[in-house]
């Protein structure tokens, strides 16, 4: 076989499909799993999303679009933009990808040189640092602190900032954690990338599974929209991973160079699926709210039952759907807690080193998953960790 690039070395991995395919592999053998591991809504896409795209197909649009996406659905993402973080947005400055992922490896890709500085958050979602070392640019990690609501240590980030940093990368609510970010942090990032002429990574993926308070972009904050790229999709409030359809906002040169990266990677989105976006966000929105309030129950019952458990504490989050509970006091690596719970519990979690050094200590419970597998689940939990520090942890 001839010799792979060195490149593919520098290029990371999301440790919930590998947990996910470990998981599925006892499952064949006949264990019974309790899936705690994989972010994705376990709700339906919403009936009116999935007869919008019956009605593409049939409609003709089954053929190639403009590379940035269809002018309907554009339009329709300016707009919702527009209102909901209070900022004029054209159809220009939109562009459409399969998944919000391209939208992190595109933005990187168009805007970091090897060699550049991106400070991003940690623990954080780990395809940040995967990107950054795949550009050949230096991961700066930003400790995301407990005592803060998981929000970002800013000592540690002003410290961070050098002449050669390139992109700051904000992710709120927050992957693993469901922590946000303090205002007052906001507008002291936002009034720095101001002055340093740094660009700004938004991913906004979770603005809407919200639970207490406002969702506030740093766009709505801050005169910052000529350096910001704004990532949101539909995979997680219209619990449409499965369709692969995202986006991001961007100023409009930016957006032409990332459509040059779209039509040398992908051509276009699927057409039929994104008429189905159109209806996402211009049909009605209940799904959304039932969703999002069914989800309040679950962190509610999973936060509650953790902390019931000798050992555990568990911050409650302030959004999207996962709990990011401190199992430091069973003096064991999460990694090893996390593969003795799947082994002899049955319970598929993640450890927080997934997401990155400052991660260990930590498991990530995702709880999109029904209120009796989280009491099934707690209750595994319960007797596989008594007596605080189990043995059979190795």
């Amino acid at each position: 076989m001839p010799k792979i690039s060195e490149r593919m070395s520098l290029l990371g991995t999301e440790s919930a499909f590998e947990i996910l395919a470990k998981a599925k592999a006892l499952e064949r053998q006949g264990r019974d799993i309790l899936h705690f591991e994989i972010g994705e809504p376990d709700f339906d896409t919403p009936e009116n999303i999935k007869e919008a795209a019956i009605k593409a197909l049939r409609d003709g649009y089954t053929h190639y679009c403009p590379a940035p996406g269809i002018p309907q659905l554009r339009e329709a993402i300016a707009e919702h933009i527009s209102v909901t973080r209070k900022i004029p947005v054209s159809p220009e400055e939109v562009v459409v990808t399969p998944g919000a992922k391209p939208i992190m490896f595109y933005g990187i890709l168009a805007c970091v040189d090897p060699g550049d500085e991106v400070i991003y958050p940690n623990p954080g979602f780990p395809i940040y640092e995967s990107v950054i070392n795949f550009v050949g640019a230096k991961p700066v990690p930003v400790p995301l602190l407990e005592d803060r609501g998981f929000s970002f240590d800013m000592a540690v980030f002003e410290k961070s900032i050098t002449p050669k940093t390139r992109m700051i990368i904000l992710n709120f609510p927050q992957n693993p954690t469901g922590g946000t970010l303090l205002e007052a942090d906001l507008k002291r990032i936002a009034g720095i990338a101001k002055e340093k002429n740094i660009w700004i990574f938004s991913d906004e993926i979770y603005s809407q599974i919200l639970y207490e308070g406002q969702f506030v972009s740093i766009l709505t904050l801050a005169d910052v929209k000529d350096q910001t790229i704004l990532l949101d999709g539909f995979s997680k409030t219209y619990a449409m991973t499965g369709w692969r359809l995202g986006y991001g906002v961007m100023p409009k040169t930016l957006a032409e160079h990332v459509t040059r990266l779209v039509i040398n990677c992908n051509s276009c989105t699927a057409t039929f699926e994104q008429m189905a976006g159109v209806e996402a966000l211009k049909g009605p929105q209940d799904s959304v709210a039932k969703m999002v309030s069914e989800f309040k129950r679950r962190r509610d019952l999973i936060v509650s039952g953790l902390n019931q458990i000798p050992g555990i504490s568990c911050r409650v989050p302030q959004g999207a759907f996962y709990v990011f509970p401190n199992v430091k006091s069973f003096q064991k690596p999460a990694n090893q807690i996390a593969d003795y719970l799947l082994d002899k519990a049955g319970i598929a979690v993640l450890s927080g080193t997934a997401f990155g050094k400052y991660g260990e200590g930590y498991l990530r419970f995702s709880y999109a998953n029904s209120q009796e597998n989280i009491q099934k689940m707690l209750h595994r939990l319960g007797d596989a960790l008594a007596g605080g520090n189990p043995p059979a942890i190795r």
